[in-house]
């Protein structure tokens, strides 16, 4: 539940209304700087979330308190992260949810972990394979900052050696060369289990097609996301001049014991057959 008062030590997010905004840690004995001038963060404690404060310069801030998404779109990153419009139909096809069981392969920067751990908890775990260490420090630094750290185990492994779980919920990849992943996953999900992959070239996408039904997975399907905003004001609105496009191919898959049938029909992304 979202909490009202703001505490020495709490997360806040500092609105503009000139459209950027700060995630930031409050210090009762420090302040933060911006260009629109400086906040001391003693004035933001005993404070409502909603509260406006001005900076040193009169400039007003809207004081939020931070969202899922805020802590994904502010992660620290040294790698693409998955966005929240890819992350949304990735829990919604893969019916990941309080309880579940789910096994990533390529952690980078922690931003679909932190996303899968918050739907997993307070009974599930995330558990997450990366071969990068500097990336698990990231990841790490992330998932605490959204004091969701407890509901997920980052293992310094090569996925494609296999995992050590069995019986999963949902297997998620984001690797160079999803394909090595399919036996892995296989073998990792219970049966009926989910698959989805993030796939930033097509080429990817025809191979691990190919691959996943070659295994057995059956309602194999891509989909491509676009996202443009639009510009509401009264008597004026028009779509925005610019938008986020392609961000990544996704493909899922369920987990059957079906073998070698690689003729049948994607779903179409209405979850109509084709």
């Amino acid at each position: 539940m979202l909490g009202h008062i703001i505490e020495d030590g709490a997360t806040v997010l500092l609105y503009s209304l000139k459209g950027k905004s700060w995630l930031v840690k409050v210090d009762s004995r420090n302040e933060f700087h911006t260009h629109f001038g400086v906040i001391k963060f003693s004035d933001l404690v005993g404070k409502r979330y909603g509260d406006v404060v001005k900076t040193n310069s009169g400039q007003e801030m809207i004081l939020l308190e931070p969202l899922l998404v805020d802590y994904l779109m502010k992660s620290e990153r040294k790698t693409q992260i998955v966005y929240p419009k890819d992350i949304g139909l990735i829990i919604m096809e893969t019916g990941i949810g309080p309880g579940s069981i789910v096994i990533e392969a390529g952690t980078g920067s922690g931003v679909l972990t932190t996303a899968v751990a918050n739907f997993v908890r307070p009974t599930g775990k995330v558990y997450s394979y990366e071969i990068r260490p500097e990336f698990i420090e990231i990841a790490e630094r992330n998932l605490k900052r959204a004091g969701l750290q407890d509901y997920v185990v980052i293992k310094n492994k090569d996925a494609s050696q296999g995992f050590d779980e069995t019986g999963a919920d949902a297997v998620l990849i984001d690797v160079g060369a999803p394909w090595t992943l399919v036996k892995p996953a296989f073998d990792a999900l219970k049966g009926g289990g989910a698959l989805a992959a993030v796939l930033p070239t097509i080429n990817q996408a025809e191979k691990l097609a190919t691959e996943l039904k070659k295994a057995g997975f059956v309602k194999v399907n891509t989909i491509e996301l676009l996202c443009r905003s639009i510009e509401a004001r009264e008597g004026m609105s028009r779509p925005a001049t610019r938008m986020i496009a392609h961000t990544a191919y996704l493909m899922f898959a369920r987990k059957s014991f079906l073998k070698v049938n690689t003729s049948y029909n994607e779903n179409s992304c209405d979850g109509s057959e084709k």
